[in-house]
Parts: structure tokens; sequence; C-alpha cells
């Protein structure tokens, strides 16, 4: 892709449980020309958001990495899922991150 930049993408379909409800289980990231992980959307572990003062703890799956940031995402679908990627993905292309 321009500048260097690659996008992986792995997906498998899993027995649904509590932790995967839509029983998928998916990485889909965008790496720089030196192969750092820039974006990336996925459910391979466990996240605990930080809390706002009195909120419960939380453990989410489904969440986005943006450079050393982690913060949840709310799995729709896997048409929505590359929707959001891409819109990212080509916004930080074009602002050079």
């Amino acid at each position: 892709m321009d500048n260097g930049y690659w996008v992986k993408f792995e997906s498998w379909r899993i027995e649904p449980n509590i932790r995967v409800p839509h029983g998928i289980r998916y990485s889909v990231t965008l790496h720089d020309r030196h192969n750092r992980r820039v974006l990336g959307l996925d459910n391979s572990h466990g996240f605990t958001p930080q809390r706002k003062r009195f909120g419960g703890r939380k453990t989410t799956w489904d969440h986005r990495h943006r450079r050393d940031e982690v913060a949840p995402y709310e799995f729709e679908s896997p048409g929505q899922l590359l929707e959001d990627f891409w819109r990212e993905a080509e916004r930080m292309m074009a602002e050079g991150e």
C-alpha cells in the first residue's frame, strides 16, 4: 500500500460464548513500513477499560488498538468491522501517522 503500509486479516468461527457472543474471533491490523502495528481491531484477549469514578469493572473482548492506546470497540457485524477499519486506516495513512 502507499508509503509501505500493509494489512493483515485473520478471522475464524468459534462456538458463541459469553466472551464472543457473535461467534467470530478476529484480528484486523494496519502496519507501517517498519512492521509496527499502528491500528488494530480484535478480540484476541480481554481488555478492562479504565473506569470513571464509581463505575463497575467490565472486561470486554472486542477492542481497538491505535498506536499504544486501547479502547473498547462495539462489534456489530463483519461488514461493519471492515468499514470501521478501512475508514480509520485511510484516515491514518492520509495523515501519515
